[in-house]
């Protein structure tokens, strides 16, 4: 269901976020991600002395992300090809820090560690957390023999992850109906 109609409105800013992702010849799997931010009117952040023109992007920010089979990073790259000021264009590099990481749990609490206050690009550390979502994604067709990861008493930890994997849901039901905590259907 789509969203419901707004009053009358006037567009401010856009940003658009894309992630791809391909797998390599080489066995390897790369992340891609891409934010663009434009204005629908000329913008002037400190210390630029003309004003960005409506449309043209204030960030144009890329990262690709080198990937294994099991989520270990094996090179990350960013680049930033339009910022509002000189020295963003300097932050990229910083990405390097991820190469040997692994993505999955505590993937976002590693990220603000890795790049917290001044020592990364705000923006490029945004799309580290979907480019994460875009992994898993992209790898669980290859990936979904492996057996279910549990925790000590063999509950398999997706359970209670997310919305549709909460415990009482008919998702759990009918992977793991041994774990189900919904109401028993003979009783509705």
């Amino acid at each position: 269901m789509p969203l419901p109609e707004s009053p009358e409105r006037e567009e401010l800013h856009t940003r658009q976020i894309l992630m791809r992702s391909y797998r390599r010849r080489d066995g390897l799997y790369e992340i891609e991600a891409r934010v663009l931010d434009t204005k629908a009117q000329p913008f002037s952040p400190p210390l630029i002395e003309s004003p960005i023109p409506p449309g043209a992007y204030i960030h144009d920010l890329s990262i690709r992300l080198v990937i294994d089979e099991w989520l270990v990073i094996h090179d990350a790259i960013a680049s930033s090809d339009s910022t509002p000021f000189a020295v963003c264009k300097e932050a990229p590099p910083t990405l390097a820090v991820l190469k040997g990481e692994k993505i999955g749990g505590g993937w976002n609490k590693l990220i603000r560690d890795k790049f917290k206050g001044a020592k990364g690009c705000t923006h490029l550390m945004e799309m580290l957390s979907p480019m994460a979502t875009t992994a898993m994604q992209t790898l669980y067709p290859y990936i979904q023999h492996r057996p279910v990861r549990t925790d000590e008493n063999g509950r398999p930890l997706k359970i209670d992850s997310c919305y549709a994997y909460a415990s009482h849901r008919d998702v759990v039901q009918r992977i793991w109906p041994m774990h189900y905590t919904g109401p028993d259907v003979t009783e509705v």
